[in-house]
């Protein structure tokens, strides 16, 4: 169609438009980082949905997603796979592929990663202590390897010494060689007789020195063996058993460095596959498009393009049965959304209501003569009750120079409770949970004070009940109690280990029984079935016998019966009384073995946020035990006694209560 000459041409003025025409230069070089762009992010996706084999897919729906998003932009368009996308996207604990530790390429740079030669030299180590404990100092050999040495070691037994002459391992001497036969040219006199005895009994005696030498120096060579034979086997158990401990701790230890080394990659990799997935998604969702058509009553068909680069429009008329016109616009918004407006010019052919299929359009005047009934539909319910309060008390004294005496003196005291109580609609179902936090610090002046905790404690208290007749419920309690912080006998100096720390000790009750409530003042629960259990965390720091726990142990627990009494009066508008009375009777000991704790608090509320409340408090149990005296000062046996605490504090306080609603359809 074009000659070469004219190609050329066209190509020039093509070049000189394009580099001449600056904001078509900025448009070609947007495309083309688009284009690159689309075309790394591309790379990135099959590099990690196919072509690394150590990377694998986590779900094989979403890596079909992906892929299809790949052959979307590569190829053709695929809508249904960015909305499946999207919610992947959404999903934060979604991942896209996932790589197992033993497939990390790079271990040895790993951070915590012990590599083969560290290990070697680790062995080398432990071979070099084992050697050295084993070679170089004293062992203890079994009795067994020694029992019958001398029969395996080959020792001669006596009067048979004579083998050793004839095993060539000695000789006798020539003075005391004897002929097997004395002629009697020898035997002249008694004197030669007596000479011939003792030259015999030197030849005994001088056999058996030598028999003896000779089985202690084959028992010692064997014994000698049987020790190393024993060295060398304790060696080669122990080596083995430290080269395997070793290996195996090795293992676990580089495992779980590539673990947590793979996650922190696995999640940044997942990252950046969300981010690609995420703008090709935009870019995909950007580019595709929807044709969406509208037909009238009179099947009169209009269609409008949806797309999110740019708007569009189109127009439709409306028809009814009574061929009624109404022309809209219709602008499409972006790919799944289309905007409907009225003409401006809107012509209706007629205005006048006519009546079809026999519906009369005057029974739309008649008058109403009066208002129809209306009835409640929902009810307001308030199952939950969530509140609480908290006070902080502050008292500071100081003296100097005070001529009638005294110390100056700090001290604060903090108290938090909360409460979530549920209660069915119908009475039949209660549940109260309840909480308490209490920590109070006291500081005496003068020289060598230290600060002193006068009270802890943090309570958790869960209790359930199922109507059973009038005000009882069938309950079950849930009951924990500890303190946080460690508690001394002061001063420290003088006693500087604690006597009680968190978890050191803790009181669990589990109770089952039933719970006499009335109203929400007063609280009756006899439990007949109860368990008691005592807790002490640390025994090392803690001395546990003090809380009734045996020596070696850290626990005990005992069935009994509990009883609960709760009840609060009001005796003015700004007064309060309440007392909390617990008590247990252990069934293993049922005489003489009494637990009970009693709470007793009285509140005066002075202004809106300013209250002073007195607290007296008596607990009483069988396992705690604390030294006793008789009248002289000589140490007793420990024993139990009263514990008494009492609190009056002036301090700020702030109440808080909500009622959690939610509405019901009335039948």
């Amino acid at each position: 169609m074009f000659s070469g000459k004219s190609k050329l041409l066209v190509l020039f003025l093509s070049f000189l438009f394009a580099y001449g025409n600056p904001a078509l230069s900025q448009s070609l070089n947007r495309e083309e980082d688009n284009t690159r762009s689309l075309e790394m992010g591309i790379q990135i996706l099959e590099r990690y949905f196919g072509q690394d084999k150590t990377w694998h897919i986590s779900h094989p729906e979403t890596g079909e997603k992906v892929k299809g998003l790949i052959h979307f932009i590569e190829k053709e368009p695929l809508d249904s796979i960015l909305s499946s996308l999207d919610e992947s996207l959404r999903d934060s604990s979604h991942t896209f592929v996932f790589r197992l530790p033993e497939d990390v390429p790079d271990s040895l740079s790993v951070p915590g990663y012990l590599p083969e030669g560290e290990v070697q030299k680790r062995l080398q180590t432990v071979d070099a202590h084992l050697k050295n404990k084993f070679f170089s100092e004293e062992i203890t050999v079994p009795v067994d390897l020694i029992m019958g040495i001398e029969e395996k070691a080959g020792a001669i037994p006596p009067g048979e010494g004579a083998r050793l002459m004839e095993q060539g391992v000695f000789q006798l001497p020539d003075s005391l060689q004897l002929p097997d036969v004395i002629p009697d040219s020898l035997m002249q006199s008694p004197t030669d007789f007596r000479r011939f005895l003792k030259l015999d009994s030197l030849k005994q005696s001088l056999i058996e020195q030598q028999r003896m030498a000779y089985n202690d120096s084959v028992v010692n060579v064997y014994r000698d063996s049987i020790v190393q034979d024993y060295r060398n086997r304790r060696y080669q158990e122990e080596f083995a058993w430290q080269k395997q401990r070793l290996v195996d701790s090795v293992n676990f230890n580089n495992y779980q460095v590539l673990r947590i080394y793979n996650d922190a990659v696995m999640a940044a990799v997942n990252d950046s596959i969300a981010m690609v997935v995420g703008e090709l998604a935009e870019y995909a969702d950007f580019v595709d498009t929807t044709r969406v058509s509208m037909t009238n009553l009179l099947g009169e068909e209009s269609s409008i393009l949806l797309r999110n680069s740019s708007p569009y429009f189109s127009r439709v008329w409306l028809k009814n049965e009574q061929n009624d016109s109404l022309r809209l616009m219709v602008k499409s918004v972006d790919k799944r959304t289309m905007q409907l407006l009225i003409d401006d010019g809107v012509t209706f052919s007629r205005f006048k209501p006519r009546e079809t299929k026999g519906f009369d359009f005057s029974t739309l005047n008649r008058g109403v003569s009066g208002l129809t009934g209306v009835k409640e539909k929902y009810q307001v319910l308030t199952p939950w009750r969530i509140g609480g309060d908290g006070s902080v008390g502050f008292t500071q004294t100081y003296l100097e120079n005070w001529k009638k005496g005294g110390q100056s003196a700090l001290s604060l005291q903090i108290i938090l409770k909360g409460y979530a109580n549920y209660a069915r609609h119908d009475g039949k179902v209660k549940w109260e949970n309840s909480g308490e936090i209490r920590n109070g610090y006291i500081r005496p002046g003068g020289e060598g004070a230290e600060t002193q905790k006068n009270d802890d404690k943090f309570e958790i208290t869960s209790r359930f009940g199922v109507s059973a007749f009038k005000k009882w419920y069938y309950s079950t309690e849930f009951n924990f109690e500890t303190q946080f912080f460690n508690g001394y006998k002061y001063p420290t100096s003088a006693n500087p280990d604690p006597i009680s720390a968190f978890m050191a000790p803790a009181r669990t009750f589990f109770k089952l029984g039933l719970d006499y409530k009335p109203n929400n003042n007063f609280s009756l629960l006899l439990s007949p079935l109860t368990a008691k259990n005592v807790f002490v965390k640390d025994t090392v720091k803690i001395d546990q016998t003090k809380y009734g726990i045996d020596e070696g142990k850290r626990s005990y627990w005992e069935p009994g019966l509990n009883t609960d009494i709760f009840w609060r009066k009001n005796i003015t508008p700004e007064i309060t009384y309440e007392t909390k009375y617990k008590m247990f009777i252990n069934y293993l000991h049922p005489f003489g073995n009494l637990d009970f704790n009693w709470e007793n608090q009285l509140v005066m509320q002075l202004t809106d946020h300013i209250n002073m409340r007195m607290l007296v408090h008596f607990i009483y149990d069988e396992k705690v035990l604390f030294p006793a005296e008789d009248a002289n000062g000589n140490p007793l046996a420990p024993k139990p006694k009263l514990q008494i605490r009492e609190f009056i504090t002036v301090g700020f306080t702030y109440k808080l209560s909500k009622q959690v609603t939610r509405t019901r359809r009335k039948h």
